[in-house]
């Protein structure tokens, strides 16, 4: 967390005076509080603001340079694998992908490294845990770990990072990356077996103690070495390295939460994480407030003094060799609605609106373009509204095991399925959405990879969608008409909109993470879109926990969804559709939310993931760009321009 505050004007304060002494950061949270921070399992955008300043993983990315560069972060240094054939022979660099069985990853860590204070470390003279044991009637009566008096920490060693990347393994956490980790760790996948095995024969055991469980492709060698085995060549696990998957999880941790009592408070790694970061929660009232203080352990990190070339001149090296962070506190405040959210923001009472939203200040631009009076309040008020063009997308999926919009039972099926999500494709009309709602602020989408990624075409054979999009006379790509759509439908079986087997209007469910008034109006578009057809759309709206939960069953028919990249490689969008990461019905619970499922599609990921940028990679994505526009297992929806919202100070 790099903003720097405490340099308030205190006259007029919305605050007390003690908040701002205390160098903090105030913003809010909408809809909820995080589902889950526990690092092996968090994959919620609105979770990174509490997770990466709590846990660390062995690689980060540089915080001024672009393209994206990756640095150490607990790792003493990047490395380079080391390949190896299937005999075991070292290879040069150069070796094709395919003579490359392993790739052998030796990470050096560096020392000295304390873990936050926490109850957990907590022992007495004897050397003994103090907390590991504790009775229900203490454990009952606690609000937060932090109640008991206690506190310990330790020295950060490379077992800890085994024994986190073993808890991808465990069966009643579900980490969404297990599924795709599997097939590269050695052991990882018999880990799994293993650890569902013993769930089931011993159902009442509350830890699972991961330290004696072997993991072939992960171990430690010696306290400050940690080497990681992966089948293959995988250019991008560089960039999981520098995710909280493989942050590093000590035992201790896992063994002071495995208490029943405290479970039934909500006290759990989900819900009060250790780490090593910059940061501890110090505070956490669910759906209230969350806060964030500094970890006194932390080691001395210091602000970087090279970026970009124009960053010295936009005043980003000023803090060249600054230690980190800048602030004491970070203070994050359940909102409800957004009005009194913005007004609270114009008056000083919140640093940022929503800190964990990259697209806040699109709407005050858009309000300062309509109005030269908000205009001139943001420029009087010295408002920042700094802009990026982030890798994201934003799309309305079909639930590909459904009966009516997914892949169909059989090839008949699959036909009528596919005519209609085409037809749905087309009479969506994203141009004017991005009018309406984002006001120009973003493009619409031809398939999944968004720009300022390597494999995304503005031209060329993937630089339109064929099934929605058509050349006019000029060669520009426009949406294609109304009336096709409405002539794939009656192909589907549905003209007009009613069911040509049973003579009944077609119905179809949106299934909505949100209640509030604020999205009246775009579901009231989203309806008429639908209505062009004849179709009939529900909603069913419910919070954001039922509705994951409907996600992660497969039980959703139509959803709406968006996706961050984790790390800057067209790969991280392809993911979102490979097979083998399909969210229900898997031990993994991927990412694939549609649960999309087409073989040639998935052998050619399987391939193209392997490659580094290039034309060969970049042939491989068009064709998975032509399967998934064919396919239409979602409306492509468009990508969105970010841009935050701060004050000056």
């Amino acid at each position: 967390m790099l903003f720097l505050a405490g340099c308030r004007d205190p006259v007029n304060a919305p605050r007390d005076i003690a908040d701002y002494s205390a160098n903090s950061i105030f913003s809010s949270f909408s809809g909820r509080s995080p589902k889950t921070l526990d690092p092996q399992v968090s994959y919620s955008s609105d979770e990174t603001i509490y997770t990466y300043q709590v846990y660390e993983a062995l690689y980060q990315y540089h915080y001024l340079k672009r393209p994206y560069e990756i640095v150490p972060l607990i790792a003493e240094r990047v490395v380079e694998p080391e390949f190896r054939s299937a005999d075991g022979a070292v290879l040069p660099r150069t070796a094709p992908a395919k003579d490359i069985a392993l790739s052998v990853y030796r990470i050096p860590i560096k020392k000295g490294v304390l873990f936050a204070p926490h109850p957990a470390f907590a022992r007495n003279d004897r050397g003994e845990y103090l907390y590991h044991n504790l009775p229900r009637e203490e454990a009952s009566s606690l609000g937060s770990p932090l109640d008991l008096p206690g506190r310990g920490t330790r020295e950060l060693t490379a077992e800890d990072f085994v024994y986190g990347i073993k808890r991808l393994a465990d069966p009643r956490l579900v980490s969404p990356v297990l599924g795709l980790m599997s097939p590269y760790i050695p052991g990882l996948a018999d880990l799994s077996d293993r650890l569902q095995k013993r769930v089931k024969e011993r159902p009442g055991e509350l830890w699972l103690d991961l330290r004696d469980e072997p993991l072939e492709g992960v171990r430690a060698l010696g306290r400050h070495t940690l080497e990681i085995t992966i089948r293959g060549k995988y250019p991008q696990f560089d960039n999981w390295l520098a995710m909280t998957f493989f942050a590093p999880m000590p035992w201790e941790a896992d063994r002071f939460y495995a208490n029943g009592a405290l479970r039934e408070n909500n006290i759990s790694l989900a819900t009060w994480p250790v780490g090593t970061g910059p940061f501890m929660l110090t505070r956490s009232r669910t759906n209230r407030e969350h806060v964030l203080e500094r970890n006194p352990n932390y080691r001395l990190e210091t602000y970087p003094c090279e970026g970009e070339p124009q960053d010295e001149a936009a005043g980003l090296l000023a803090a060249c060799g600054k230690p980190l962070p800048f602030v004491d506190r970070i203070v994050m405040t359940l909102e409800k609605e957004a009005v009194p959210t913005t007004a609270k923001f114009l008056a000083g009472y919140y640093d940022s609106p929503y800190i964990t939203r990259i697209d806040v200040g699109t709407g005050f631009l858009v309000a300062a373009e309509d109005s030269q009076e908000k205009a001139d309040l943001y420029r009087s008020r010295r408002l920042q509204f700094p802009k990026a063009q982030e890798a994201n997308n934003q799309y309305l999926g079909f639930n590909w095991l459904d009966p009516v919009v997914g892949a169909g039972d059989t090839p008949q099926q699959a036909r009528r399925n596919r005519l209609l999500r085409q037809a749905l494709s087309i009479a969506i009309d994203w141009e004017e959405h991005i009018a309406i709602f984002e006001r120009g602020q973003a493009g619409a989408a031809n398939g999944p990879v968004p720009p300022s990624l390597f494999g995304y075409r503005e031209d060329g054979p993937t630089g339109f969608n064929p099934v929605v999009y058509m050349r006019d006379a000029k060669g520009t790509a426009v949406r294609r008409p109304i009336e096709q759509a409405r002539a794939l439908l009656a192909q589907a079986g549905y003209p007009g909109g009613v069911d040509a087997a049973t003579g009944k209007p077609l119905v179809l469910h949106l299934d909505w993470q949100s209640a509030s008034p604020g999205s009246k109006a775009f579901l009231e578009w989203l309806t008429r879109q639908f209505e062009k057809l004849g179709i009939q759309l529900e909603v069913r709206a419910t919070d954001y926990n039922r509705f994951a939960d409907k996600m992660a069953r497969g039980v959703a028919q139509i959803y709406l969804w968006g996706w961050l990249a984790d790390y800057p490689d067209a790969e991280n969008f392809l993911m979102l559709l490979y097979g083998g990461n399909r969210k229900a019905g898997s031990v993994s619970g991927g990412e694939n939310a549609s649960n999309y499922a087409n073989p040639r599609y998935d052998r050619l990921f399987e391939e193209m993931k392997y490659l580094p940028d290039g034309p060969q990679k970049q042939k491989l994505i068009d064709e998975m760009v032509r399967i998934a526009q064919e396919d239409a297992p979602w409306s492509f929806g468009y990508f969105a321009t970010s841009a935050a919202a701060v004050h000056h100070w």
